[in-house]
């Protein structure tokens, strides 16, 4: 079975920077591209990032420059750096298998960005 556990959301400063981390389960993770994507209040899901086998990363223009996703295969673990965060980076973080937003994902972790 699929499992994926985020970590590390909390309320932070606009301009602040912020580490994200997912630990997966019960598959082959370094086989596998993830991703990170998010839900804001009120809004559908967005996709983030997604990161290749070998730690090749990709990015959505929103995030392009500020964010960088990174992988540790022999820990079965994925990360998300947020540097020079925005009010409009609150929002749900999840990590999901695959390069998509339809993926299986896990329970999320919020991310506030507030002064």
């Amino acid at each position: 079975e699929v499992q994926l556990v985020e970590s590390g959301g909390d309320v932070v400063q606009p301009g602040r920077s912020l580490g994200l981390s997912c630990a997966a389960s019960g598959f082959n993770f370094s086989s596998y591209w993830m991703s990170w994507v998010r839900q804001a209040p009120g809004k559908g899901l967005e996709w983030v990032s997604s990161i290749k086998v070998d730690g090749t990363g990709y990015y959505a223009d929103s995030v392009e420059g500020r964010f960088t996703a990174s992988r540790d295969n022999a820990k079965n673990t994925l990360y998300l750096q947020m540097n020079s965060l925005k009010t409009e980076d609150t929002a749900v973080y999840y990590c999901a298998l695959g390069s998509s937003t339809s993926g299986p994902r896990g329970q999320g972790t919020q991310v506030t960005v507030s002064s």
